[in-house]
């Protein structure tokens, strides 16, 4: 046969031979071992490949269709199997460098035309041949072959990524693998001036426009998901490694200094003088600046490139000798940026918005390089440079303040970086700066004002640390006093402005703030208040000024006893000089009268705010000046006369602000009341301030308490009533008759405690209706407001709710609670709104004194009339005590004769709605009445009425969940007793389960819905601690148990609906519900007898002839539901506890009367057939975690009693069931941590009944789960399950040979799981599976091995656990795992096995330091891109280093002798990151108590050793451990005994 075949080379050669005769020829020849050619793999790829080369070379014609069929054989050729194991026995088989140009033609050929159809074969046999070595080699030998390749694929990538078609992955695949080689043979070049060539010629451009369309584009669901989250971020890096390989060579740096540095002295120029000098900056910058794509996409290609080359090549060549050659690197990168020709004189509308921001964070970005790697120095460029750097920033600065962008985020932050760099660069510019960036800036988003905020942020700090705040502020005020740019100027102050502030003031010498008041003071009083009057601009500057005179006021430092007496009497004289000549001027000029047209006028509008403002400010601050300070004398005292308590009957203004009069005052009160603004609150907060100060009085005037009270809830009702409001930033300043509402609703619920006890009745109820209303639609409005951290009505009246303070206000309480049962009954449908005998109008009833008894106890009662309001008290709580009880009978009458009041799907929306509202209260401190009253509501809600047949089921279960769950909530108070007074318990239980038996008919169709099982546990909840109540407080426990139980032996599902249905056996949903009822009664009956004591046993006695026909009824109602279950289905949850139940039932009394007759009862059989039923379906129950819950609780009171056990099963039976749980396809780690206590449990009771050899199994079945075949054939579930069995071993309490066995098997266990961790740490999905479950079992057998892990070289194992587990880029989650379980493998071994880490230290202090390694790496600052959630997670993963440091300095005497070096370890890695402050404070308060263990000769050993860097931060460190914790340290030691 050989013979027959071997002519087969000729034919291939043959020109006569049909090209598809010669590709089955060569396909054939390929696959069969009866061809017999010498060297056969090597003869059909020349074959194939020379008749490529000669068609794309022109000297063969062949269809289209056949060159397709080439390349796709070539593909196969080099995929095959067969010629991979040729080449890995050592045989030589290669391809001809012709094939590589080929390939590469074609590429570029598809580059040119753009058309990326039929390459597909051609890229895949580009992947083969590079990830074949002996393949590869075309490439490899011939760098520019692969330098070609390269090029053109990213040109291909670029144009797929360009386009609207979806990305797919063979193309990125490919891409990623010629980059990988290149980097390679990258490597491996030994002229730096080739590769240099190399990257600018050819891959420059496409590299730097693919890394541009990678980041910039919008990824969407149909590109391929491992080019999206994968292989692009691989590319990116691939990117950056090739350009700082091949542009920032350290042998290229004497070129490029050559280049940055022309002016360098002669002698240094000559040396080694180079004919051609490499000009690789000037390379560079052409490479930028020529046309390599689309114009609309250059400019933002060259503006992202730009920050990457320069932050490459900062990373090679920033050291601190080269920072003038790094300078003017920064200045020719920038020459590239098209906001270099705006300093050239270019159009600043040739630059779009879009472009604008591009240039802009640009530039933001090289300048945070520069900051961040220290490039500016002041001095150094002042001295040496004849500051360069200086003018080059000078110049940057001129232009960002010529072309202002105050609408771009970028602006303020090159900004706020420029000033970081040195203040003294927009020093010069610095009016404009104020202008531009602050007092005229128009912002209104949110990202573009908290950049605008920062900026101005870092002008307070710089200025006040400089002593120079009254500067600034010169310029504010210039500004201000300008002509404003717009009309409506944005407040000076925003909140977050305002607390920065007050972080400078309270810095600031007393007498430089006090310098920026009197000029404002004397500007407002030359220049603005003579020409306010008509002038809509002054007034407008007015408010501005005013506004900045408020701010400074109420938050610098206050006047003290040790303040200076001339800082005293500056004070006193400034705030004299407001009042004469600004306040008195504003209010008469406020109080002329006017017509009617001419009072809303708005330069009106803003006098009046500003006066107003300016008058609560002097009152505020003169008020708290004098009673902070003794020295300090009131301006008002010189006007008034020497006044020390203000006349009682009269309190009018002159007691706040002396020398105005009443009849200018009133005037003044009239006009600002018309306007819903600054002036009205400010009114507001005068009044409120008035309370104040008359509650100071040593007997206060409660007409006037009274009257004030009344004002402030008056000035806002008709704005609250209104409806319409907007969120508030908290400036006074920025009220607007919209943000109004919200600030007085904020001031009145914020000093509710001041107002409450003066108020009426009636506006205790307008409160509580407001509170209701505004909490209603809190909801919606927090959906619709934006992050911004503004105030709201709703969230201000969910702050009340969620605070301490309103279960203490009882009227309110008890007013809110009113107004929310009165809403209950407005919701009920029309006709039953109409019927008064309903209990929601009874008991919202307003003629009835519910909170009679309260508001007595809080109104100040004249002694003569006191005998008078108690018989009026008594006579008001016994009828509000008679309307419940009638309103109690009347919920249990409706609900026997079943006449309910029938919802439509609305009415329950809204009820859902109030129960939300209901529930943040707190139901459990509600007075025996309030308590009774909301228990009589929800019993109503749930048993006088039902939804329509057309109502949503899920909707309807949540609205009776819901209901369930706060008469749970109500049960838990301590008042709940009460409701007793007003029921028999077992009308209540009697209504509940009538309403609910009766509504179940709905529920057929969701039943295996979690919210039906929800709606169960709600209701067994409510039952069991009811019928707990009813044994504790002693109501008749026998008397309503029997009731209830003969009630429920009544109840039988609804024939009709069950005959309607085709159900065989009753109403599913019914069956459950009674079923559920006498579970939970079974339950408490079984839980009471076991708790009770020997003494009571009458009352045992009573439950337990009791406690029989409930156990037969239940069994019949199992044996129904069971008997109804269709076979070989699962079972239903529901049956499963009441099955545990009735175990549970039986075993406390036939199992421990008569043991052999228990087990001959028919209904041991029902239990076995249960527990094999459950061992069926436990290994499939994987997603079903209620079910496994239950199905748990079971199993460990059914292998309690191993003679139960079915035929010859053992406990060895349950381990495997519980083994197949584990390995089952939906475990995962947070499923077995949700079942872990319920493992546990069984686990207890299977190793406490069982023998000897049965834990010799179970032993070796975990075993076998460690073995390392699992891992290598990808059975990981395997390794899980054995892992999560033997730490449950490790939770059990073991004794005699069980304990000896499982501890002889421990060194076994702990090599096994060291050898899994190294296996699985090379796959990071096993991370969370297999490698954190480890760490805690490890953990878990450190712990409990202390005493009996007698080998050291068994614990010390666990150290290579440690140093395998990989602790960078991981999740966030699996990083918090990993940390965590790292820890307390540490921790264990230092508290349970120190012998063994004194031996072991150098693996101790490794382990420890990869984690302190990780902490900084993952909390170093990240600027606008961190996430809270992770930083959570980082900062707990940093307090626990710092206890880990706190307990080697004060439990391991032994290691003082590492101290040192835990030291020198932790300056080193912080010298290279800069840490959040809040993970900076625990690391450093940790290492604090290692430097404590430190001697003088390692403080100096330190100081010399450390390298120059790091020894700068070993100072800082140790300066700032002497001034705070050794200096606080001795002060403790000093008090301490």
């Amino acid at each position: 046969m050989a013979a027959i075949y071997s002519g087969i080379y000729l034919k291939l050669k043959s020109t006569k031979t049909p090209w598809e005769d010669k590709l089955k020829l060569a396909r054939f020849a390929w696959v069969s071992h009866q061809c017999v050619l010498p060297n056969k793999e090597q003869v059909l790829l020349d074959w194939v490949s020379h008749a490529l080369v000669s068609y794309y070379n022109k000297k063969l014609e062949l269809e289209n269709e056949v060159v397709e069929k080439l390349w796709a054989y070539l593909d196969n050729v080099i995929h095959s199997k067969r010629l991979q194991n040729l080449l890995k026995s050592g045989k030589t088989i290669g391809l001809s460098f012709s094939i590589a140009q080929v390939i590469n033609k074609r590429l570029s050929e598809a580059c040119s035309q753009r058309t990326q159809q039929n390459i597909g074969m051609v890229l895949s046999c580009s992947s083969g041949i590079l990830s074949t070595p002996s393949l590869s080699i075309i490439y490899t030998a011939k760098c520019e072959l692969l330098v070609d390749l390269l090029s053109n694929l990213s040109k291909l990538a670029c144009q797929q990524l360009a386009s609207d078609d979806a990305v797919g992955s063979q193309l990125f695949s490919v891409l990623q693998l010629t980059f990988a080689q290149y980097l390679l043979i990258q490597r491996q070049q030994t002229n730096p001036n080739r590769v240099f060539g190399h990257v600018t010629s050819h891959l420059l451009q496409p590299c730097l426009l693919l890394r541009h369309l990678m980041t910039a584009r919008s990824w969407t669901q149909a590109d391929d998901n491992h080019v999206r989250q994968h292989l692009s971020r691989e590319i990116r890096n691939q990117v950056e490694a090739l350009l700082q390989a091949g542009l920032f060579q350290p042998e290229l740096f004497s070129s490029y200094k050559e280049e940055l540095l022309p002016d360098q002295e002669l002698q240094e120029k000559k040396k080694g003088a180079l004919k051609n000098l490499l000009l690789p900056v000037n390379t560079v910058q052409t490479k930028l600046g020529s046309d390599f794509c689309e114009p609309a996409l250059h400019g933002a290609v060259v503006a992202g490139s730009v920050s990457l080359l320069y932050k490459l090549f900062l990373d090679s060549y920033c050291k601190a000798e080269n920072h003038l050659v790094c300078f003017h690197m920064l200045s020719r990168l920038f020459g590239c940026l098209r906001l270099s020709d705006l300093q050239q004189g270019m159009r600043e509308d040739a630059l779009s918005p879009a472009d604008w921001s591009t240039e802009l964070l640009a530039l933001e970005q090289l300048l945070s390089l520069v900051l961040s790697h220290d490039i500016y120095n002041i001095a150094s460029d002042r001295i040496r440079h004849k500051e360069v750097q200086f003018g080059f920033y000078r110049k940057l600065a001129q232009m960002l303040m010529r072309h202002s962008q105050a609408s771009i985020p970028a602006w303020f932050r090159c900004l706020k970086l420029l000033i970081s760099l040195n203040h003294l660069i927009l020093e010069p510019d610095l009016d404009d700066l104020v202008a531009s960036a602050w007092i005229d800036a128009k912002v209104s988003e949110l990202r573009t004002k908290k950049p605008r905020e920062t900026l101005i942020s870092a002008m307070f700090q710089t200025y006040s640390k400089l002593r120079q705040f009254p500067r600034l502020f010169e310029e504010v005020l210039t500004v201000i006093c300008q002509p404003a740019v717009d009309e409506l100027r944005l407040p000076v102050f925003s909140a977050g402005l305002t607390v920065k502030l007050r972080e400078c003031l309270l810095e600031l010498p007393a007498n430089q703030i006090l310098d920026i008041l009197c000029l404002f003071v004397e500007k407002c009083q030359t220049l603005i208040i003579p020409a306010v009057e008509g002038s809509v601009d002054m007034a407008l500057k007015l408010l501005s000024v005013c506004s900045v005179l408020h701010a400074f006021l109420f938050n610098m430092r206050s006047l003290d006893d040790i303040t200076p007496s001339p800082v005293v009497l500056r004070t006193q004289s400034l705030l004299a000089k407001m009042q004469k000549g600004i306040i008195q001027p504003l209010m008469e000029l406020l109080q002329a009268p006017r017509r009617e047209e001419e009072k809303s006028d708005l330069w009106l509008r803003k006098a009046s705010d500003s006066a107003l403002l300016l008058v609560y400010t002097w009152v505020e601050v003169d008020t708290l000046f004098g009673f902070s300070c003794s020295k300090y004398v009131s301006p008002g005292t010189e006007i008034a006369g020497a006044v020390t308590e203000p006349d009682a009957r009269h309190w009018g203004i002159s007691a706040l602000l002396p020398g105005v009069e009443e009849q200018c005052w009133e005037r003044v009160l009239e006009l600002a009341s018309s306007f819903t603004s600054t002036s009205k609150y400010c009114l507001e907060l005068l009044t409120l301030q008035k309370m104040k100060m008359i509650l100071m009085q040593t007997k206060a005037d409660l007409q006037a308490l009274q009257h004030a009270a009344a004002f402030i809830l008056d000035s806002g009702r008709s704005s609250m009533s209104r409806g319409e409001s907007e969120p508030w930033d908290g400036d006074i300043i920025a009220i607007s008759d919209l943000t109004y509402p919200t600030a007085h609703w904020h001031l009145v619920i914020s000093n509710l405690t001041i107002l409450l006890p003066y108020i009426s009745s009636k506006d205790v109820e307008y409160i509580a209706d407001m509170l209701l209303e505004t909490l209603v639609l809190a909801k919606a409005q927090e959906a619709a407001t934006d992050q911004e951290p503004s105030i709201s009505i709703g969230k201000v009246s969910l702050g009340l709710m969620h605070s301490s303070f309103l279960p203490e206000m009882k009227v309110l309480h008890c007013a809110f609670l009113t107004s929310l049962i009165h809403q209950f009954a407005r919701v009920l449908p029309t006709a039953a709104k109409d019927s008064v005998d309903l209990p929601l109008h009874q008991l919202s009833a307003s003629n009835i004194p519910w909170y009679e008894e309260i508001l007595a106890g809080c109104r100040p009662v004249d002694p003569l009339e006191a005998s008078l309001e108690n018989k009026l008290l008594k006579d008001g709580v016994s009828l509000s005590w008679k309307t419940l009880e009638k309103v109690a009978q009347c919920i249990v009458l409706l609900a026997k004769t079943s006449r309910p009041v029938i919802l439509k799907e609305s009415h329950l929306e809204s009820f859902l709605g109030l129960l939300e509202v209901a529930s943040l209260l707190k139901l459990d401190s509600l007075l025996p009445s309030e308590c009774t009253r909301c228990f009589l509501v929800l019993l109503s809600l749930l048993a006088n009425t039902r939804a329509r047949v057309s109502c949503s089921k899920p909707l309807l279960l949540k609205f009776l969940s819901t209901c369930f769950h706060l008469l749970r909530c109500l049960q838990a108070g301590r008042n709940v007793n009460s409701v007793l007074k007003v029921f028999h318990a077992s009308d209540v239980l009697e209504a509940v389960m009538t309403s609910q038996l009766t509504a179940s008919k709905f529920f057929t169709d969701v039943l295996a819905t979690p919210v039906w099982a929800q709606y169960l546990q709600e209701v067994q909840a409510f039952l069991e601690n009811f019928l707990q109540m009813i044994i504790e407080r002693r109501q008749s426990v026998r008397l309503n148990f029997e009731k209830f139980m003969s009630f429920l032996e009544s109840c039988k599902p609804d024939v009709g609906a069950v005959q309607s249905k085709g159900w065989k056996n009753g109403n599913p949903a019914a069956g459950q519900l009674l079923l559920m009822a006498f579970t939970t009664l079974c339950h408490v009956v079984i839980l009471y007898l076991q708790q009770l004591p020997e003494k009571k046993l009458q009352s045992a006695d009573v439950l337990s002839a009791l406690l029989e026909p409930v156990v037969l009824q239940m069994v019949r109602t199992v044996e129904q539901g069971l008997q109804s279950n269709t076979p070989n289905q699962p079972l239903p949850v529901a049956f499963i506890p009441s099955v545990t139940t009735l175990l549970k039932a039986d075993l406390s009394q036939g199992w421990q009367k008569e043991p052999s007759g228990f087990l001959e009862q028919p209904r041991v059989k029902l239990y076995q057939e249960f527990y094999s039923q459950i061992l069926r379906e436990l290994p499939c129950a994987g997603d079903n975690l209620q079910f496994l819950q239950f199905a748990l609780q079971f199993l460990t009171v059914f292998c309690s009693v191993p003679e139960l056990y079915p035929g010859k099963e053992t406990a060895i039976t349950v381990v495997f069931a519980m083994k197949k749980l584990l390995t089952g396809p939906a475990i995962t780690t947070q499923v077995i941590q949700s079942m872990e206590m319920e493992l546990t449990e069984v686990l207890m009771q299977l190793l406490g009944n069982c023998s000897a050899e049965e834990f010799y199994t179970i032993m070796r079945l975990v075993l076998q789960g460690l073995e390392m075949r699992n891992v290598w054939q990808q059975k990981a579930k395997e390794v899980l399950s054995a892992v999560t069995l033997t730490k449950l071993l490790l939770s059990c309490p073991l004794s005699g040979d069980k304990e000896k066995a499982f501890w002889f098997a421990s060194p076994q266990i702990i090599t096994a799981l060291a050898m899994q961790t190294k296996e699985a740490c090379q796959d990071q999905s096993l991370i969370p599976t297999i490698v954190i479950p480890i760490l805690e079992t490890v953990a878990a057998l450190l712990r409990q091995g202390e005493g009996i892990l007698l080998n050291p070289h068994h614990v010390a194992l666990a150290f290579s656990i440690l140093l395998t587990v990989p602790l960078d880029h991981l999740k966030t989650e699996d990083y918090r795992g990993v940390f965590l379980g790292v820890h307390e493998v540490l921790f264990s071994i230092v508290q349970c096995h120190p012998k063994v880490l004194l031996k072991a230290a150098p693996s101790f202090l490794n382990s420890f330091h990869r984690l302190v390694v990780s902490v900084m790496h993952e909390g170093r600052q990240k600027g606008d891109r961190g996430n809270a959630d992770e930083f959570e997670v980082v900062l707990r993963c940093a307090h626990l280093v710092e206890r880990m440091y706190t307990h080697i300095a004060a439990e391991m005497e032994d290691f003082t002798v590492f101290s040192a070096f835990i030291v020198a370890q932790y300056v080193t890695e912080l010298q290279k990151v800069t840490l959040h402050p809040a993970v900076k404070k625990h690391l450093t308060e940790g290492i604090y108590h290692i430097l404590d263990l430190c001697i003088e000769r390692d403080i100096k050993f330190l100081s010399t050793s450390l390298p120059a860097g790091v020894r700068e931060v070993f100072k800082d460190l140790y300066n700032d451990y002497n001034h705070y914790h050794k200096a606080r340290k001795q002060g403790e030691e000093k008090y301490t005994a």
